[in-house]
């Protein structure tokens, strides 16, 4: 009986150690890929604030740096900042594309700065959810403004709108300020939290420490991907791929003729603006038969996005 007490003891003597050799692992492997979110209301210095951020890191050797830009995804887009932000469908487009594209940038080893207004905080609850799933360590940066520097600010956009025809308007930035969702402490989405006000030092060290120096959170099942079985990823197909269909003609009735960006699957849908929803759906349709027959294509389904996209792109090139 002893002897089988002591073998019990030495297996879960040994099973402890392992479990904490492999903790120790799991933190060295996700410490290197962390996350700054940058939020503030235009013009708060959000833009001059990341580049500074990427010339530390990069003088650090923390790099590669990746800027993922809200600025740079309007323009991409096409549209214009004012009805990035006051078209709904737009705006939720725009916001698609950033976390999309934050989310193939993080890596074992790069450091992604997300910056853009990021005004609502469910939308950064989103990030943090992305950051908990991924392992990652994450900040959040707020580049704050008191009344005078709000007001200071409003000014030069009414000057800007007069003389250059800046296309944010006094309008667009009140409208911004009221719905502007301000990061909090108390929000373990927001946390740690480092506030900065128009020309204040920037507190490099301690975030630097705040990305490096702690444990990323460990996931939870609310943001785990489950193993599918073939019923459900037959399911998620249709589902999957019918989303991108719908994208596409949403992106048609708002006069996009161009290229749609399609966030989920990290690059853009070129098809024909001809082509009518009805034909869209027959090349799906296809899509659906030829991922049946050849299983070998994925089983992953975040893959399909883009395998779906390419096959649009080469299938209706010419239509």
């Amino acid at each position: 009986m002893r002897s089988r007490c002591n073998r019990q003891c030495l297996l879960l003597h040994r099973k402890c150690c392992f479990e904490q050799k492999i903790n120790k692992i799991t933190l060295k492997k996700w410490r290197n890929m962390p996350l700054i979110v940058i939020t503030g209301l235009p013009r708060s210095g959000k833009s001059s604030r990341a580049k500074e951020l990427e010339q530390y890191f990069t003088d650090n050797g923390k790099g590669p740096v990746h800027i993922v830009s809200e600025a740079d995804c309007i323009a991409r887009s096409g549209y214009g900042v004012k009805e990035s932000f006051t078209d709904t469908t737009k705006e939720k487009q725009i916001r698609a594309s950033l976390k999309s594209e934050a989310m193939k940038l993080l890596t074992k080893t790069s450091l992604v700065i997300l910056d853009g207004t990021n005004y609502i905080k469910g939308y950064r609850y989103e990030i943090f959810c992305m950051s908990k799933n991924a392992r990652t360590t994450q900040c959040t940066l707020h580049c704050a403004m008191t009344v005078e520097q709000r007001d200071a600010r409003r000014n030069e956009i009414v000057q800007s709108v007069t003389t250059s025809g800046s296309d944010l308007d006094a309008d667009t930035f009140d409208a911004l300020c009221q719905r502007y969702e301000e990061p909090q402490d108390s929000s373990r989405w927001d946390r740690p939290l480092f506030t900065v006000y128009g020309e204040e030092t920037l507190n490099l060290i301690q975030i630097n420490s705040a990305l490096y120096d702690q444990a990323p959170l460990p996931p939870n099942l609310a943001t785990q991907n489950m193993p599918l079985s073939a019923t459900n990823f037959l399911f998620e197909l249709d589902k999957t791929t019918q989303t991108i269909i719908d994208q596409i003609a949403s992106a048609r009735k708002i006069g996009l003729d161009g290229p749609v960006e399609i966030p989920q699957a990290g690059m853009r849908a070129e098809v024909p603006s001809s082509m009518s929803v009805a034909q869209l759906n027959r090349h799906r349709r296809q899509f659906l038969n030829y991922v049946k027959m050849h299983t070998n294509v994925s089983s992953d389904i975040s893959k399909i996005p883009a395998i779906f996209v390419q096959f649009l792109n080469t299938n209706t090139n010419g239509a």
